[in-house]
């Protein structure tokens, strides 16, 4: 005789009824003592490698350091994405791990990986500096703004006055944050005669 699940529910639909009555209790319960942050944090496995030569040219760097860093953390196992930029000096490349990935274990991969090649580097780098990425408090959509019609001037304006208040006032975001553009000052002209 097979158990038929839905035929006793039929039958004796009380303790059906507990039950969903409890589970129902229990998700209302548990929903509303989540945890609600301006900030999540987020466990990303994207792991940083900075490393600085002082006064060396970028296309130096790009030969001596980058190429080799990006050559030898390609092997790690599950490195999803490499983007390395260079400036004046310093070399960073950043590595995206799939999301499998435990952060941890990605770091020690990648500081394996580029220990092996330290011989390899020019002796005048700094020691490299191998870190995760952690994304809490970064901003999490990023917008690039332009205009044909108007100048720096008003269209730092118009993005402080229209744009950031309508995003603001969407529920759920946090912080609206302008980078860039000009900012409003105030230029005050003195009369040295009349200070007299």
């Amino acid at each position: 005789m097979a158990l038929n699940i839905s035929a006793w529910a039929i039958r004796k639909p009380i303790p059906s009824l507990v039950l969903f009555v409890v589970l129902t209790a229990l998700g209302i319960v548990h929903f509303r003592s989540l945890p609600v942050t301006q900030m999540p944090n987020i466990d990303v496995p994207i792991v940083m490698v900075s490393i600085s030569q002082p006064g060396a040219a970028p296309s130096e760097l790009e030969t001596q350091i980058t190429k080799k860093v990006e050559n030898a953390v390609a092997g790690v196992s599950g490195v999803k994405h490499i983007t390395s930029s260079l400036s004046e000096g310093s070399s960073v490349t950043t590595i995206e791990f799939h999301l499998e990935t435990a952060v941890d274990r990605a770091v020690n991969d990648t500081r394996d990986a580029v220990t092996k090649i330290r011989t390899e580097l020019p002796q005048a780098i700094e020691e490299p500096l191998i870190q995760r990425v952690d994304i809490e408090g970064l901003p999490i959509v990023t917008y690039a703004v332009a205009s044909p019609t108007m100048n720096a001037e008003e269209l730092s304006w118009f993005v402080d006055d229209t744009v950031a208040r309508t995003l603001q006032g969407i529920r759920g975001v946090a912080q609206v944050k302008r980078e860039g553009g000009v900012d409003r000052e105030i230029r005050v002209a003195l009369d040295p005669d009349r200070l007299m």
